[in-house]
């Protein structure tokens, strides 16, 4: 009897802790999809020409951050990249993590959101590396805002990554330095209900999540850029 009954709470626990897990995945997608509606609401935000031509978007929402110019960082967020070599519609999201680094003036401890945009598929390589770091293995720049700001800088032709971020309401560009970002792999086992890869993710747009909230940040994106995914459908129609 004892043993059956603690057999019970031990079955209980898990299950407990296994929604409590697909609790805080899928509270991370429906953040970071407000997150990029909010930014992509206001004037000063990131230029649409900019991700109708990018190859990626990631969003990590409320990033924690403190100290003095230099300090710690972690961040939990989402990533999703254009299918068929960047021409296709959005992938279902793959989740990731974000640590360490240098990321414009820190003054005291805060939370910020970020959005990094992935112009091309040399910097989407980089994503599906075990881990890459910022401004090292992949080249990062201050971002351009404002709905007039022209695509066509230096910073989009030479950086692989346009960097974003929003503090206590103000959204600008950014440095990022040093910032380590790697798959967060138990996340995606929660999302998808097994172990996938990035690759097979953000490459193949496989398979599909096994959470309804995976569609979420999808959604979004589809809303603020599918000119991609309409080109795309209007040459299927013509062939």
């Amino acid at each position: 009897m004892k043993k059956a009954l603690l057999l019970a709470l031990a079955c209980a626990t898990t299950q407990v802790s296994q929604a409590d897990d697909q609790s805080a995945v899928g509270d991370r997608l429906v953040k970071s999809a407000v997150v990029l509606r909010e930014i992509m609401d206001i004037q000063e935000g990131i230029p649409k020409d900019l991700l109708d031509k990018c190859a990626c978007v990631a969003v990590i929402p409320s990033m924690k951050k403190g100290g003095f110019v230099f300090g710690a960082n972690y961040g939990k967020g989402a990533l999703s990249c254009r299918t068929k070599a960047g021409e296709g519609p959005w992938s279902p999201p793959s989740m990731l993590l974000l640590t360490g680094g240098s990321f414009g003036l820190q003054i005291g401890a805060q939370a910020v959101d970020l959005v990094f945009v992935v112009m091309n598929l040399s910097g989407l390589e980089s994503l599906l590396d075990s881990q890459f770091t910022l401004g090292g293995d992949a080249s990062v720049a201050a971002g351009p805002v404002g709905r007039t700001a022209a695509a066509e800088t230096d910073a989009w032709m030479s950086a692989k990554i346009l960097a974003y971020s929003r503090s206590r309401g103000l959204f600008a560009g950014m440095v990022v330095k040093g910032g380590v970002v790697r798959p967060d792999r138990d996340a995606n086992h929660i999302l998808f209900g097994k172990p996938v890869s990035p690759r097979e993710v953000l490459l193949q747009g496989n398979p599909e999540p096994a959470m309804r909230d995976g569609q979420i940040l999808i959604d979004e994106l589809n809303k603020i850029s599918p000119a991609k995914v309409k080109t795309q459908t209007a040459e299927s129609q013509r062939h």
